[in-house]
């Protein structure tokens, strides 16, 4: 499925445009691992973090309670998301900390709009199974990294280590929402390790339900 930004805008606010309201009450069953990210992101004093494709800005808000020594950003393609992700930031008190910004997760120009070139960290939180170019968009994060930077990912795995049953099941769920595991991520992973000035941790969570990994910009 291609999109051009516009219309990839326009479906992204037609899944999300109810579901935002319930969106983080549910989702916290089955978007695993996310918390661990955020645990682990421990970005240094000063520091700068973005979240590509931030949704209703739970991540952001929940990263910038633990590390209250840094500045986070987050930007997505969803103006209903935003309009969600701005009453949250707001309500908590962090509009000071937090700045978000509509955008491309595929083409994104993070010195436009918010005036930071290259940051400490960044993270994808189940965001390429919902990008059809998605390969795109974890090109663009890694352009997005400081040097000594570190990218994390976690996103549905193959479930390879779980029964059939469940792994038919729940793609067939997902796919009512256009999501679509990337098979091929540690694939792609692998690549990004083979290349020059990167280092690549990575895992499978919950039997292979979901991947997780940490990209660092050695040079």
């Amino acid at each position: 499925m291609a999109h051009t930004d516009a219309s990839a805008a326009e479906h992204m606010d037609a899944i999300y445009r109810y579901q935002r309201y319930i969106y983080d009450l549910t989702r916290k069953y089955y978007l695993l691992g996310r918390d661990r990210l955020v645990g682990e992101l421990a970005p240094p004093d000063g520091g700068s973090v973005l979240e590509v494709a931030c949704g209703t800005g739970r991540n952001l808000i929940t990263a910038a309670r633990r590390y209250r020594q840094a500045q986070f950003y987050g930007f997505d393609i969803s103006s209903a998301m935003l309009d969600t992700a701005r009453g949250s930031i707001e309500r908590a008190g962090l509009g000071g900390r937090i700045q978000i910004a509509h955008g491309d997760a595929t083409a994104f120009e993070a010195n436009k709009m918010f005036g930071v070139a290259t940051f400490d960290r960044v993270f994808i939180s189940y965001a390429l199974s919902m990008i059809p170019p998605w390969r795109g968009a974890l090109q663009q994060a890694l352009a997005a990294l400081a040097p000594g930077g570190q990218l994390f990912i976690v996103d549905f795995g193959n479930q390879a280590r779980l029964p059939r049953w469940f792994k038919r099941a729940l793609r067939r769920w997902l796919a009512q929402f256009s999501v679509t595991p990337r098979d091929d991520l540690s694939t792609e992973l692998e690549k990004i390790a083979a290349m020059p000035g990167y280092k690549v941790k990575r895992m499978a969570l919950y039997r292979g339900y979901a991947v997780y990994a940490v990209v660092t910009r050695t040079s």
